[in-house]
């Protein structure tokens, strides 16, 4: 590993291919956060900032070095996003927000997942229950399921973005495209 970070070139390449990340990312969140927003913007009073901010927070954790860890981390996302929504859009529908309730539907979907075989997902479906669980508590007149869609929704947006972004970037000349 020395060796590699001894090189010159191979240093100006990592340090390339980080700059060209941050771009992407920022691109991403930019263009995620506005969407996102405006989208949620057509449900009054279900928190279009938390929607740009979602989106934004959906293309942060999908953006990877490569196209095709971004497509594997995108359906990671959506699957994870989705069983996290469910759960905690079903369980809001029969009871009021409580930390207790918050750990027991992260417990659950942890369960789904591994049930399903999608550990990876476990982390992703966690934090969208997080999100719909605490976004709910601000607003307790907020309609459970409605809620859960909308950041289920907010995470396909920032996925769906974070793909377009990294398959769209233009590419360094003389590079395979391939796995990039």
């Amino acid at each position: 590993m020395e060796r590699e970070l001894a090189n010159p070139a191979k240093k100006r390449q990592t340090r390339n291919e980080q700059l060209m990340l941050s771009a992407q990312l920022a691109l991403g969140a930019l263009l995620a956060y506005w969407i996102g927003f405006h989208f949620t913007s057509l449900f009054p009073d279900y928190l279009p900032k938390i929607g740009g901010l979602w989106s934004a927070i959906s293309v942060v954790v999908v953006i990877q070095a490569t196209r095709r860890e971004t497509t594997s981390s995108a359906f990671l996302r959506i699957i994870g996003s989705a069983i996290g929504a469910l759960v905690s859009g079903l369980y809001l529908s029969f009871f009021k927000f409580s930390a207790i309730g918050l750990g027991l539907s992260v417990l659950i979907t942890g369960l789904i997942c591994t049930t399903l075989n999608r550990p990876s997902s476990s982390r992703l479906s966690a934090i969208t229950v997080l999100v719909v669980m605490v976004t709910a508590s601000l607003d307790s007149a907020l309609n459970p399921m409605v809620n859960a869609l909308l950041r289920l929704t907010e995470s396909f947006i920032g996925s769906i973005i974070a793909f377009l972004v990294v398959v769209l970037w233009p590419r360094p000349w003389g590079r395979r495209s391939v796995d990039s």
